[in-house]
């Protein structure tokens, strides 16, 4: 928890000089905002206004006196409050990744249990070729071709837009069936092929595994009860690490389904140099992924009570 605290702040601070080095740098959120036939003396003007004429170091204290007062500035671009605009946007982003992260899991579960206990037949084989298509294809793309055939050739799905689940629950299900997929996919086929090859690992060469069969304990039980514990290390590690993955597939999902969550306003922010906008977004995806992975390594511990951490660690 302690090492978060430096992480965080060099995320904040490498993003708050990406952004200052972007084409036109802080000049570029004038033009931007006024327009390409901008005068000299507007962008100035608008410069001075925005405190975007002050040094790079002064802007960014400034920030970070802000995120520690409880107070992230207002957007150059609208002039909303940015604790507004993530307040407004962050529901719609944490529900596409929470349900696209439900779905992987769920999914790579049970393929991956029916898989290695059918290991070597045909449901096996059919398996490894769809996760290895799977891992092949882009998410935007699979996007694409889900729009292609459920919203534009069957009519069955939305192409885009988002309903809140405030103003109709089966509108808020209907459209975020396609975007959830589209990121769900591919970390299904991922979880599954680690999953799989540490079941069957378990399965085949483990000793208590010998043990229970020799005790006459059924396949069923073997295969919940003991080797799916042993075998979720490696799984739940792939899920603590891959929330990275998951957070850059909504940037692109909520760009190509026009969902107004935080993913698409960071990419609008970045067009318009909105610095403030783009590192209270950034902050709070790399909080997140960090959470993640301090909840991952507290989920080992209730796995297996033999895990302990200690000061030296």
């Amino acid at each position: 928890m302690v090492q978060a605290v430096p992480v965080v702040w060099l995320v904040s601070f490498i993003t708050f000089a990406l952004m200052n080095l972007l084409p036109g740098g802080s000049s570029g959120t004038a033009l931007q905002l006024l327009g390409e036939n901008a005068t000299p003396s507007a962008i100035k003007a608008l410069n001075i206004k925005l405190h975007l004429n002050e040094p790079f170091f002064t802007r960014y204290v400034h920030w970070i006196g802000g995120l520690f007062s409880g107070h992230l500035g207002n957007s150059v671009a609208t002039g909303q409050s940015v604790a507004g605009i993530l307040a407004e946007r962050l529901p719609v982003t944490l529900e596409l990744g929470l349900v696209s992260l439900v779905l992987s899991v769920v999914f790579s579960l049970l393929s991956a249990v029916v898989a290695a206990h059918q290991r070597g037949r045909i449901v096996d084989r059919a398996n490894i070729a769809v996760s290895m298509l799977g891992l092949s294809v882009p998410n935007f793309v699979f996007a694409l071709i889900l729009v292609f055939v459920f919203a534009v050739k069957l009519h069955w799905l939305p192409s885009s837009g988002f309903t809140s689940i405030s103003a109709g629950l089966g509108q808020n299900i209907r459209g975020m069936i396609l975007p959830s997929l589209s990121i769900a996919f591919g970390l299904t086929c991922g979880y599954n092929r680690v999953l799989r090859a540490d079941l069957v690992d378990q399965l085949v060469g483990a000793d208590y595994v010998m043990l229970a069969r020799s005790k006459g304990i059924s396949e069923r039980r073997i295969l919940f009860g003991h080797a799916l514990r042993n075998a979720a290390f490696g799984f739940l590690t792939l899920v603590g690490l891959n929330l990275g993955t998951i957070i850059g597939g909504v940037v692109l999902i909520e760009e190509i389904f026009s969902l107004p969550g935080i993913g698409q306003e960071l990419v609008q922010s970045i067009t318009y140099h909105d610095t403030l906008v783009v590192e209270s977004v950034v902050v709070i995806l790399a909080v997140t992924v960090i959470a993640a992975n301090f909840m991952t390594d507290m989920v080992y511990s209730l796995l297996d009570p033999r895990i302990r951490y200690d000061r030296s660690e």
